[in-house]
Order: structure tokens, then C-alpha cells, then sequence
């Protein structure tokens, strides 16, 4: 339940009294209306901005009307103190027993608190980390990964039907380097000295294994083959055995794909003749010149003609190419045919997580996507900035051309799954983001999520010492007792600011799914955590407020509750990171 649509609810009817008396218009545009926690938790529970957004419409000032509207609120009963401030924004603080009631929503949901009925089975497609399958995964590619895997799980939170893609792009030049790589590989398996890779192939020994398998499938009959047949028998041997390592490599990061999507099928099944045709039957498509991109001039350019795309009538700035001098296509082509597959397919909603070097692509992304489906999708491009990887405060530096790259699996096999997931999500994806192997084991508050695991540990551990208490021996401590437990025995300002915090979370998933930022989640949990860390120190220093007291079940009961709904949440938001809650630190 987001208990700010019951807040919603309680405004609007309070504004629909003020209309059925008169005193404002029956017709009057209510949509621009907002309610939501203030900035400030000292001015109170719920804030809204009623009396701003209606007194021009309404012909009033908008104290005034915040008078108005202030006291229709305070007749409602549901708020101890209704309050204007400012310019007219209306403050309300709610009873403590509407807080201390709703926890027991929470023990009912469980894990499922949180979900929402936003989506309502749309379908959405999240394309996302897509990375060229000449190696295993590094570092760099982490990050897109991790954001795209908890973007839909997010998205599923709230929802909408998901469906995760792979794009392969196994159609580039990089693919025919790939190719020459592993037979030089497959070369060595047969005995020959190759010496130094020679420049412009991949020296990895990732490919080893591929040279040794081509040599044990065929023998030396490669050598004596035809080049277009064995370039072929290569490079598809090399692309499978690429996303084999990929798969395992998000497989060690809890990741898996339902779709993996050929970029050569594409090419192989005309689709791409197909799709621009379509859009030269639209006049979308023309021969013309270009003018000299910027940092050029006339004299430096040469002006020839091109299979352009209009894509200046959907918002780029500039038209774009869809075949290169040579007649192959350019990247934008397939591209554009792959995501009317998409749109075929019936994604009406589609989400693509690049890394950053992809942001001159987005404006033509989205033409090409309003212009194949006329309007019909809707593309969200998510750029995912550089992680700059850290050991003893230097960073590493990495080269995948020349070999000494840190792949996926070497930083989750050092540090973990669950650090990994959660420290790329520690920052918006739009923003750079340091990872420092020392900080993300660090025990303490400076790495957020031993902080978060560290509150959902500690929940278990006063649950199992309540379990294990003399004093508590045959009472019942389930859910469901627990839940039916005197609540209104939290009445500590540290307890009834836990609650408030974890009511926040239905809310907190909503605004998170609908603006694409699964980061949100992770920052929640961290101040959530925080409240929980904050009520246990204070019970540290004063014995009353501690969970446990012998002598005072209700108390006792109604604490156990409390704790136990925050560790529902806890959890809860860390499935959306892809993070156990584990339940005992180690």
C-alpha cells in the first residue's frame, strides 16, 4: 500500500467538500495537485502544494485558500496538527496510531511489500549489457550489467511484464578480428610457433581454449580450407564460445537473460532491407550530403552523397547515414531494424542501457524508434558512465586490446556478488562512480552495503535471542501474533520514525520505476538502515528502549513486530539490487 494515495485521497475529498459548498468550482483542474512527505520532517508527515497550484484558477491568494483548505483537512480527524507555511503549502502531522497500525500491512506482505499495480502488465523490453563478444567481460561492462539487471527487477516490482534482452552484436569487423585471433590460436594448438600476437588482434588467453577446441573438432583441415568456409567455421566456434564465457560471467553476477538476439540473424534474414524500406515508402530515406561534422571545415571535408535518414523531422539535430562509402551498412541500420523487431514483438515500452562511450547516439536512437513505429514506442536510452576501478588508491588500468584487463569475475571473485551489485548502484548511472576493492569490504558505515546487511543480520540476531528467551517461552512470535501485538506501545520518536521510513517504501518503488533510477532503492535502504542502526544505539544507552525487555512482553511483542516488518523491507529492496539479506554476519 502507498500510503500517500490515502493521503491523496483524504485532500481530495477535502477539496471536494470545499466544491460541493461553492466555495471552489466543480471544474476545477485538480491533476497538478501533489501530495508527499515534506523536505523538512520537522514541519511534519505530509506536505501539499493544493493551495498553490489552484488559487490563480480558483481567483484566490493562495494563504487563503490554504486557510480553506487547512481546515477542511483538520475536520477530517485524520492529523493531529494541520499547518500553513509559507507561501501557502499545507503541513500535516498524522496520528501516531495510523503509523503504528500499518505494520501490520507489512508483516502481512512479507517480502512482497513494496509491489505495485504501476505497471499493469505492460510490456517492457530492457536490452542491456550487449557487449561484444570478442572476450570475457570486464570491469567496464559491470556496471551497465548490474544497472540493467536491477532496473527490471525494479520494473517487475512494480508490475510490468519484463522482458530481459542480449543483443549480439556478432555482425562487426571486431568479429572478423575475433575470427583471425582464434586461428591464430587454433594455429599454436596444432604445434606452430606463432611468436608475439601481432598487432590488432586479441592477445588474450581466453582464447586458448577455442584454438585447442577447433584443433580437436578438425584437425588440421582448416588449414587446407577455403578462407571464406573456414572464416566462417571460425568465427561462429569463437562467437559461441565467447557468449558461453559471457553467460558464465553473468551468471557470476546473479544475471540471466531471457532473450539473446543475433545481430547476424538480423543482417541473414533481410530484415533490415525490409525495415528501410518501409521508411523510404514514408519518404524517410533519401540520398543527400551532409554538412562537415563540427571541428571541420569545407576544405577538409569531402562532401559525398549518402543513404541518409531523416532524422531532424523526429528532434536530431542532424540527419544520419545509413550506408558507409564501401555500400555495407552503417551501425545505425541494423539498429533501426532490430528495434522495430522490438516493437513487433510488442514492447511498447523499451529501455537500452549503453555505456558511455554510446551518448552521440541516443537522439538517433529515438527518431528511429518514433519513426518505425509511428508514434507507438516510447525508448528510453540509459547511459551508464565509466567505473574507475581502485586498488590501494591507484586506479588500474586496463587495455582489452593489449590483454591486461580485469575481467567481471576476477573483482566478484574477490569482493563477492553482493558488494559488486550494490556499489554500482550506489551512484546514479549517469554519474561516474570510483570503485575501491578496500572500501566495498570494509566493515563499517563507509561501505553501504555491509551497512545494509549488517541492519537485516542484526534483525535475526534479536529475533533469535527472543526466541531463545526464558521470559519469552511458549508466547507465540509469528507474524501473524505479532501483528496483532499493542502497537501503540511504539511510541519512542526513534520507533515512530522507523515506521514512517519503511511506509516510504511503496513510494519510494513507484517514483524509482517510473523514472528508470533503480539507485533510489539503494539509497533508501542505506538511510533505512540507518534509522534501524540509530534506534539500536539509542537502546544501547537507554535499557527501556531495548527490544527485549523480560519484564514487559507488550512491549517486547510490539518491538519484535517493529523490527521484524523493517527486516521485510530491507530484504524486499535488496531483492530488487540483486543483494541477499543474509541473516548472520560472518
Amino acid at each position: 500500500m502507498n500510503i500517500f494515495r490515502h493521503f491523496e485521497e483524504i485532500v481530495s475529498d477535502a477539496l471536494a467538500g470545499l466544491q460541493s459548498a461553492g466555495t471552489l468550482a466543480a471544474d476545477l483542474d485538480l491533476s497538478r495537485v501533489a501530495v508527499e512527505p515534506p523536505r523538512d520532517p520537522s514541519h511534519g508527515d505530509i506536505s501539499t502544494n493544493a493551495a498553490m497550484v489552484l488559487s490563480k484558477p480558483a481567483g484566490m491568494k493562495p494563504r487563503d485558500l490554504a486557510d480553506l483548505i487547512s481546515t477542511a483537512l483538520d475536520a477530517s480527524g485524520h492529523f493531529t496538527d494541520v499547518s500553513v507555511a509559507g507561501p501557502g503549502f499545507i503541513n500535516m502531522t498524522v496520528r501516531d496510531t495510523f503509523w503504528q497500525t500499518r505494520l501490520a500491512d507489512v508483516l502481512a506482505a512479507r517480502t512482497s511489500y513494496g509491489v505495485s499495480e504501476m505497471g499493469t502488465g505492460q510490456k517492457v523490453n530492457v536490452e542491456y549489457v550487449s557487449a561484444n563478444p570478442t572476450g570475457p567481460m570486464h570491469v567496464g561492462h559491470t556496471r551497465g550489467a548490474v544497472f540493467g539487471d536491477a532496473l527490471a527487477n525494479l520494473l517487475e516490482k512494480a508490475s510490468f511484464d519484463v522482458c530481459r534482452e542480449y543483443y549480439i552484436n556478432d555482425a562487426g569487423g571486431q568479429i572478423a578480428v575475433l575470427a583471425d585471433s582464434a586461428f591464430l590460436r587454433y594455429r599454436e594448438a596444432l604445434g606452430e610457433d606463432i611468436g608475439s600476437i601481432p598487432e590488432g588482434l586479441y592477445p588474450g588467453d581466453y582464447l586458448v581454449p577455442v584454438g585447442r577446441a577447433l584443433a580437436a573438432d578438425h584437425g588440421d583441415a582448416l588449414l587446407a580450407m577455403d578462407e571464406t568456409a573456414r572464416h566462417d567455421i571460425v568465427r561462429s566456434a569463437s562467437v559461441d564460445a565467447m557468449m558461453d564465457l559471457i553467460r558464465g560471467d553473468l551468471d557470476a553476477l546473479g544475471i540471466k537473460h531471457e532473450v539473446f538476439f543475433s545481430e547476424r540473424a538480423l543482417h541473414q534474414s533481410g530484415k533490415i532491407e525490409t525495415t528501410l524500406k518501409q521508411l523510404e515508402n514514408k519518404d524517410l530515406i533519401y540520398v543527400g550530403v551532409l554538412e562537415p561534422p563540427k571541428g571541420k571545415t569545407p576544405d577538409d571535408w569531402e562532401a559525398t552523397p549518402q543513404t541518409l535518414f531523416r532524422s531532424t523531422n523526429f528532434g536530431d539535430d542532424v540527419d544520419r547515414a545509413l550506408k558507409k562509402s564501401d555500400g555495407n551498412w552503417t551501425y545505425f541500420a541494423p539498429d533501426i531494424a532490430y528495434h522495430l523487431d522490438k516493437y513487433e514483438r510488442g514492447y511498447t515500452h523499451l529501455i537500452v542501457v549503453w555505456g558511455a562511450d554510446h551518448g552521440g547516439s541516443v537522439k538517433r536512437m529515438k527518431s528511429a524508434v518514433a519513426a518505425v513505429s509511428e508514434g507507438g514506442a516510447d525508448l528510453d536510452v540509459k547511459i551508464c558512465q565509466l567505473v574507475r576501478l581502485m586498488r590501494d588508491g591507484e586506479p588500474i588500468k586496463m587495455s582489452k586490446r593489449s590483454g591486461t584487463f580485469v575481467t567481471l569475475r576476477d573483482v566478484v571473485e574477490e569482493v563477492g556478488k553482493d558488494a559488486v551489485r550494490f556499489m554500482m548502484l550506489n551512484r546514479k548511472n549517469d554519474a561516474p562512480l570510483d570503485f575501491d576493492f578496500a572500501k566495498v569490504t570494509e566493515q563499517s558505515k563507509d561501505n553501504p552495503v555491509f551497512y545494509v546487511q549488517y541492519a537485516h543480520a542484526r534483525i535475526h540476531s534479536v529475533l533469535r535471542n527472543a526466541a531463545a528467551d526464558d521470559a519469552l517461552k511458549g508466547v507465540d512470535i509469528g507474524d501473524t501474533a505479532l501483528a496483532a501485538a499493542d502497537l501503540s506501545c511504539l511510541r519512542d520518536e526513534a520507533e515512530l520514525g522507523l515506521i514512517k521510513h519503511m511506509l516510504q517504501f511503496p513510494r519510494m518503488i513507484e517514483a524509482a520505476a517510473e523514472a528508470h533510477e533503480p539507485h533510489r532503492i539503494a539509497f533508501y535502504l542505506f538511510e533505512l538502515a540507518s534509522s534501524f542502526h540509530a534506534l539500536w544505539n539509542k537502546g544501547k544507552d537507554n535499557p527501556a528502549l531495548r527490544f527485549i525487555l523480560p519484564d514487559q512482553r507488550d512491549a517486547t511483542l510490539a518491538r519484535l513486530a517493529l523490527i521484524r516488518a523493517t527486516g521485510y523491507v530491507i530484504a524486499s529492496g535488496l531483492e530488487v539490487l540483486g543483494v541477499e539479506p543474509i541473516e548472520e554476519m560472518r
